[in-house]
């Protein structure tokens, strides 16, 4: 089997490693193995093919790095999940004490209770969420 082919196929498992690993490193591998195969194709001998396997490799790994960590420690400017549910402002649906109380809040009902525990906030209200416990929106009353 020709070398050029091994490394093409190489390149292709570590592209299809790297689908379902997400990692990126797999994929810098693949990028280095297709080149090196095609370096292969021309005739470069081993010695030269694993050089270039190894500079493609090491290129990949120091450009593709930086890019990588600066993306991982930025801020997320978006919420998800009960995270953007904070600030929202809901409809009380039942009375809200320190027992009991349900809201509408984004079109689905959530059980609530008031940051105090001495409000009764009655029906009909608009409220804000402070923040959610568990399953249960904490919120107070808007004035």
């Amino acid at each position: 089997m020709e070398l050029w082919l091994i490394w093409l196929i190489i390149a292709l498992v570590l592209a299809i490693a790297e689908i379902f690993s997400l990692t990126a490193a797999l994929g810098i591998l693949a990028t280095a193995a297709a080149a090196t195969a095609a370096t292969a194709a021309i005739g470069l001998p081993v010695a030269g093919q694993l050089v270039v396997f190894s500079v493609v490799s090491a290129a990949g790994v120091v450009l593709v790095r930086p890019w990588a960590r600066r993306m991982m420690l930025q801020p997320r400017l978006e919420r998800f999940g009960v995270d953007a549910l904070i600030g929202s402002s809901a409809y009380v649906v039942r009375e809200i004490n320190d027992h009991e109380g349900i809201v509408r809040l984004r079109g689905e009902d959530w059980t609530a209770r008031p940051y105090d525990g001495s409000l009764v906030i009655p029906a009909g209200s608009t409220v804000d969420v402070l923040h959610i416990d568990g399953s249960i929106a904490v919120v107070y009353p808007r004035e």
